[in-house]
Parts: C-alpha cells; sequence; structure tokens
C-alpha cells in the first residue's frame, strides 16, 4: 500500500518560506523522536493518571502519551483559527456538558421551519446529519457477510453443485465462500444465545420453585432439595451469581442480544430510513437528528469526547482540541455500516466546511467501495484530512481484509489524506501494542493510544472504552490542533507531519493475535511511531516559519 510513501530528508534548516501556495508545495521533513526511556512506569498509574494516560508524556512521566501538556506549553502565545472537524459514528450526545459548547452549528439554515434554507440538500440540519433515520431510536443493523448472503440466498440456498448451470457456477463458489464466512462470523453469537436461553429458563424454574418473583444469590444458598436436576441448576446459577452476576444484569445481557441483529437474514434495518441504500444517486433520506438513543448509542460521543470535548472548563475531561468544532454525523449504526453512508457522510462533511473528519469504524466487506474511494478522491480534492480507525481484529491488514482503505490492493495510495491509526496501551514495555488491535508494515500509518480512555458518554457521564475507536480520534485531535495553528499546511501535509513527528519506540513488543510472537514496533506500521502532539506542533511550526 505504500509505493507512495515518501520518505523525505529536507533539511530543516533549508526551508524559507513566502507565500501559502509555497508552504502547501514543501515536503515534509524527517525529525528524530527517539526518547531514551527503556522501562515501564515506575510504580502503578494512579486512577487520575489513567483518565488522562494519553495525554501524558514518555520522557518526563513515563507513560507513552502525546506529549499534550507540552504541546499547549508550546503553543501559548500563539493564535489559532477554528477548525470543523466532522465526526461520522453513531448517535452523538450534542447535550452532553462536555460538548454542548463546541458544537458546529450550520447558521444559514432555520432550525425546525422544515425547509432547506441553505440548499445544500438537507432540511434542517442544524448540528450534522443523520443518515440512518429515526428520532431518538437506535440503529440496529446486519453485518455486511449477512446481508452478502441473504441477498444470494434466493438463488443458491438449499443447492448444490449439480444443481446449478454453468454460467452460475462462479457465483455459487462465492456464495459458499460467503456462506462459511457468515457461519465463522455468527458461531459465537449463536451459541451465547444457545446458552442465555438455557440461563434463562433455569432462572424461571428455580423461581418458580421457590415461589419468587426475583431470584437473588441469597435465595440460591437457602434452597435444600434432594431433586438432583434442580440442585445441579441451583449449583450452576449460584457460581454464576458468586462471580457478581444478578438477575437485573444478566436479563439485561439477554435483552441485549436477543436485540442483536448483526445475523439475522431477514431484518431490514433501512425500514426506518426509506432509501435505496444500493443506489447512491438516492440522497434524500435521513434527518437533523443527529442524537440517536442515548441508552443504546454511546460510541460516537466517546469518540468526539476523545477529539475536543470542552478544556479546562471544570467538568469531566479535556479533548485533545481546541479551536474546534463538532459536526456531526449519524451513520454508523449497531452492526456493519452501508458503503453509501459512508460515502455520503464524507461528502456532506466535506461540503459544510470539515477540514478533519474522523472514522472510527470498519468492516471486512465492501460491496460498493468505489462509492467511498470517490468520495475520499473528494476530500483529497478539497484539501480534508481523513482519519481511520485500524480495527479490533489483531490481525495484519496488508493481508487481512478492511474496509474503507486508501489502497484497492493494499499495495497503491490512490490518495494522500487518509490516516490510519493503530491503538496502543499504557504499558511501555512489551505490551505496548493492544492486543486487539490490527497492525500493517503498508496499511497501519501510526499507532495512539486506545486502550483504557476516558471520554464523554451520554446523559453528562463518562467511560473508559478500548479500541482503535479511541486511538483514531486521539490522532484527529492532533490533526485539528495542527490545522488550527498552521492553516497553510495541506492534509497531506498534515497527515505526514503526524507520521514523521511521532515518538519512535525502538523495542521489541509482542505481536497482536500471534500467541506470543515478537516483532520490532516500527514492523507495525508505516511510521514506526506513536502520534506525538508536540512534536507535530513543532515541526508544523519549522515548516511554516522556518526556524
Amino acid at each position: 500500500m505504500r509505493i507512495f510513501k515518501y520518505t523525505y530528508l529536507v533539511a530543516i534548516a533549508t526551508l524559507t518560506l513566502t507565500s501559502c501556495s509555497s508552504v502547501k508545495n514543501m515536503a515534509v521533513p524527517t525529525m528524530d523522536t527517539a526518547v531514551n526511556i527503556t522501562s515501564a512506569k515506575l510504580g502503578t498509574v494512579t486512577e487520575e493518571q489513567s483518565k488522562h494516560w494519553a495525554h501524558a508524556d514518555l520522557a518526563t512521566d513515563t507513560i507513552p502519551g502525546m506529549s499534550l501538556k507540552k504541546a499547549y506549553k508550546f503553543l501559548e502565545g500563539k493564535k489559532g483559527t477554528t477548525v470543523i472537524v466532522g465526526v461520522v459514528d453513531s448517535g452523538i450526545d450534542i447535550e452532553h456538558e462536555d460538548l454542548k459548547d463546541v458544537l458546529w452549528m450550520n447558521t444559514k439554515e432555520i432550525a425546525g421551519n422544515g425547509i432547506d434554507d441553505d440548499k445544500n440538500g438537507y432540511i434542517d440540519d442544524i448540528y450534522g446529519w443523520n443518515f440512518l433515520g429515526g428520532n431518538g431510536v437506535a440503529a440496529p443493523e446486519q453485518l455486511e457477510i449477512t446481508r452478502i448472503v441473504a441477498k444470494l440466498n434466493p438463488r443458491f440456498e438449499g443447492k448444490t453443485i449439480e444443481d446449478i448451470s454453468a454460467e452460475d457456477n462462479a457465483d455459487f463458489e462465492k456464495y459458499q465462500e460467503y456462506v462459511k464466512a457468515y457461519e465463522a462470523s455468527g458461531s459465537r453469537h449463536f451459541t451465547t444465545l444457545e446458552r442465555l436461553a438455557e440461563i434463562d429458563e433455569t432462572i424461571n424454574a428455580v423461581k418458580k420453585h421457590i415461589g419468587k418473583s426475583t431470584l437473588s444469590l441469597e435465595d440460591l444458598n437457602a434452597i435444600e432439595t434432594e431433586d438432583e436436576t434442580l440442585k445441579g441448576q441451583v449449583q450452576g446459577l449460584a457460581a454464576l451469581f458468586g462471580r457478581g452476576l444478578d438477575e437485573e444484569q444478566f436479563n439485561e445481557y439477554y435483552e441485549t442480544q436477543k436485540k442483536n441483529k448483526n445475523y439475522d437474514f431477514d431484518f431490514d434495518g433501512r425500514a426506518i430510513v426509506g432509501d435505496n441504500p444500493e443506489d447512491i444517486t438516492d440522497v434524500v433520506y435521513g434527518n437533523g437528528n443527529v442524537i440517536g438513543s442515548k441508552d443504546e448509542e454511546s460510541h460516537g460521543t466517546h469518540v468526539a469526547g476523545i477529539i475536543l470535548a470542552t478544556r479546562n472548563n471544570g467538568v469531566g475531561m479535556n479533548g485533545v482540541a481546541t479551536n474546534a468544532k463538532l459536526m456531526s454525523v449519524r451513520a454508523v449504526p449497531d452492526g456493519d455500516e452501508r458503503d453509501k453512508d459512508v460515502a455520503l457522510a464524507i461528502r456532506y462533511a466535506v461540503d459544510n466546511g470539515a477540514k478533519v473528519i474522523n472514522m472510527s469504524f470498519g468492516k471486512n466487506y465492501s460491496p460498493n467501495k468505489e462509492w467511498v474511494f470517490d468520495a475520499f478522491k473528494y476530500a483529497e480534492k478539497h484539501d480534508v484530512l481523513l482519519v481511520h480507525a485500524a480495527g479490533n481484529d489483531n490481525k495484519d491488514i496488508d493481508v487481512k481484509p478492511n474496509w474503507p482503505n486508501d489502497s484497492a490492493d493494499k499495495v497503491v495510495e490512490y490518495v494522500d489524506n487518509v490516516l490510519t491509526v493503530g491503538a496502543m496501551s499504557v504499558n511501555n514495555d512489551e505490551n505496548l501494542p493492544a492486543n486487539f488491535s490490527n497492525y500493517g508494515k503498508l496499511n497501519v500509518d501510526v499507532f495512539a493510544p486506545g486502550v483504557q480512555i476516558y471520554s464523554t458518554v451520554p446523559k453528562n457521564e463518562y467511560a473508559k472504552y478500548n479500541g482503535t475507536s479511541m486511538a483514531s480520534p486521539e490522532v484527529a485531535g492532533v490533526a485539528a490542533l495542527v490545522r488550527s495553528y498552521y492553516p497553510q499546511l495541506s492534509a497531506s501535509q498534515v497527515k505526514h507531519i503526524i507520521m514523521n513527528s511521532g515518538t519512535k519506540i525502538d523495542m521489541e513488543v509482542l505481536v497482536p493475535g500471534e500467541n506470543g510472537k515478537k516483532a520490532y514496533f516500527s514492523a507495525l506500521s508505516v511510521s514506526g511511531k506513536v502520534a506525538n502532539a508536540y512534536n507535530a506542533l513543532l515541526l508544523a511550526d519549522k515548516m511554516v516559519n522556518g526556524k
């Protein structure tokens, strides 16, 4: 994928700048970012430190964060410009105490009048757009592999090769591959549902025996019976409840699993939307209700907080970026996102002024990838940086599928405005890469903090989440900082600044998903580095100001 990756050797001392256009034509220089720290954090990370470890500095804190405190020290006395950051994700709680003051607003639109005042094709898009439809409800959806198999089932389900005509042989072989992939992906889900149904039946049987409508560990311990079947049921439940599970928690989890539509062939996730997801020209759908369900959607709110939660307001936490405004674009359901929604979401954000777009989502199949490719090119044409999560399947995406990406063949990039981010942990040792993170010497550009990241969740609450979904917005925040204070730089330059200025980690680490196999950290990504806000600003400043 990185045939067109550039290792620039231009000496910083030779940079003499005279105009914005001359800056945009400059190659990004390299930067020595090695840190002479070989030991892990001395002592344990405190609870307070754990809430903002991603902002720490490796040299001073022995925590491999992004040096954000140093970055803001460097920015003292400098003035930035406002940068709009598009977050393409699930619903975002724009009423959250740490987000409500950093919202992008479409000032050309009059709220609630049912008219497309600014003629951009979207009625009442005050804070962004909701491509998933509905108002205050969740967005369950199938996985892409489920949709593919469901589409082919009418042609091939229940048939053997003897039933297939010669002209359909190739499609039938692909269908068989898809069915195997579907079964492999869904086996754990279906096994879990079966086990949960058994436990639910057992709980009801025991409640009936003791004549109670609820069941507790105390109830279970008090049961005396000679019935061997019942005794086994009680012992099994007591073991579960003894590990901290209670009936309410079980019921909540069981209901969540029953509502999961990822593998449901018959589910129509577009019924609430009303569009044709196979027609990219069918663009009049969705609405301006960007929050979604506060009860069932938290991913987008968490991602948004990492990037630009209001800084130094005395509540919650500090986002990475300042001078940033949040454009909410709801396009990621509880399942695999549609290629059409992703393509149109990117175009919406670009057309409405976003200069950085975060994309914390991904999938293994992309039947209409060309729509997304075109949207990437559209963003590049308009100088917009796309920051994308590498994925959480602990696999090498140089050889395994992962969509969307910026290469059709995993070798040659067709755009240079996409930054793909892997996740790393607080451990400055062999456990530095997150054990779930995807990696790739050609297809992951840089790593960033993505384990136990503290951020906003709906209803003015906060939580710690794991994922490359968290690492990507850390980098999007750095990109927004650079674009705010150095707007002369192009999206491509900001991408390479972040890659070239990252903290160099020179040690062997455990390769995610490889059962103890080790490799040098530098082998897991193009840059071999961890994003560093301070270094990025320093390099940007040297490019723009020549000193």
